[in-house]
């Protein structure tokens, strides 16, 4: 069995994991597990240690549920909380991209998420606090024993070396990140009703966009978005044909199989890897909220509408983050060459 195949099995029994525990146990914001999961286990190379990742997944835990201390500033001194989140993401980006590490983006979420629901309401903040940990610890837990089952070959063991990047590119991408994550972060907490998963939405398109140039950033951003949104939507007449918990998990796992093999190339993509793996996290934070709103009795079809018309106006916003600050960039570059 190929590197890769192990790589695409290990995602879609993680994810089915995932959603059996979230779903069956019948966790507060279910998909936030899921969706720790696939960005953990959505990156190439070796699984993180599972006492490494128990000791990871606590500790989170843990800075997570301190996250409540920043609510008394958002309700107080809202200007002085989101400067220093803003500083806080510009820093958690800085070090994700230099570092290549899936913890990034989960902390980065856990950053915007947690004090936001703590505005919302503080009874949210353990509640995301434990199923943020929960799916850092299902992601190592299938990783660990997926290579334990399927060891690599010795000689494929370490991780893919990150492409050499200067530090002065890096700061730039990780100040574009925090520029398309801040204005959800303040829409989220005048109007909360789709926070949860705008904002998980908007951090995974802040670290795209870095990632990406004004050329192929409308194609990826947008494009990503959309095909996650037919992915859910896919899905979601399938569970309508018989809508059970173990139907869920296979459609979960059917979708992650699906993506998996062009994520790790499996299956020939002319779209970067990131494509796929936001399409798949697109489609889990459309799912999921379309599910609570059926138990409750809410419109589905209107509520996944505006959701879906939210997560394409945000990726266009992050496409012109890009163009501007592209532009803005090249006409600095040129005016300080015409000074040399």
């Amino acid at each position: 069995m190929e590197r890769a195949d192990k790589a695409v099995l290990r995602l879609a029994i993680g994810l089915a994991l995932a959603v059996l525990l979230a779903y069956g146990l019948a966790l507060p914001s279910p998909f936030v597990l899921c969706v720790m999961t696939v960005l953990l286990l959505s990156k190439p190379g070796p699984p993180m240690p599972l006492l490494k990742g128990m000791v990871v997944a606590v500790l989170v835990a843990v800075v997570l549920a301190a996250g409540v201390l920043m609510v008394p500033l958002l309700e107080h001194y809202a200007s002085v909380a989101l400067v220093l989140t803003a500083l806080l993401l510009y820093a958690v980006f800085f070090v994700g991209l230099q570092s290549g590490s899936p913890l990034a983006n989960i902390v980065a979420i856990a950053f915007t998420l947690v004090p936001v629901a703590g505005v919302v309401d503080q009874a949210l903040v353990p509640a995301i606090s434990t199923a943020i940990a929960l799916g850092l610890f299902v992601g190592v837990l299938v990783g660990s024993l997926s290579h334990a089952l399927f060891p690599d070959d010795p000689d494929a063991g370490a991780r893919p070396a990150l492409p050499a990047v200067a530090a002065h590119a890096v700061r730039w991408r990780a100040a574009q990140a925090t520029l398309v994550v801040m204005p959800v972060l303040v829409m989220a907490l005048i109007h909360p009703a789709f926070y949860l998963s705008a904002i998980i939405k908007s951090v995974l398109l802040g670290q795209q966009a870095g990632s990406t140039g004004a050329r192929s950033a409308g194609r990826v951003l947008v494009g990503s978005t959309l095909a996650g949104a037919g992915m859910a939507t896919l899905a979601w007449f399938g569970l309508a044909l018989l809508p059970t918990l173990w139907m869920l998990v296979l459609w979960m796992a059917a979708a992650a199989l699906w993506s998996g093999a062009r994520l790790f190339g499996l299956k020939a993509s002319a779209l970067p890897p990131s494509f796929w793996s936001n399409a798949l996290v697109t489609m889990l934070i459309l799912l999921g909220p379309a599910i609570e709103d059926s138990v409750v009795g809410k419109d589905v079809g209107h509520a996944s509408l505006v959701r879906v018309s939210l997560f394409i106006v945000l990726a266009l916003y992050a496409w012109a983050v890009v163009w501007v600050l592209e532009g803005w960039r090249a006409s600095r570059s040129s005016r300080v060459g015409q000074f040399e």
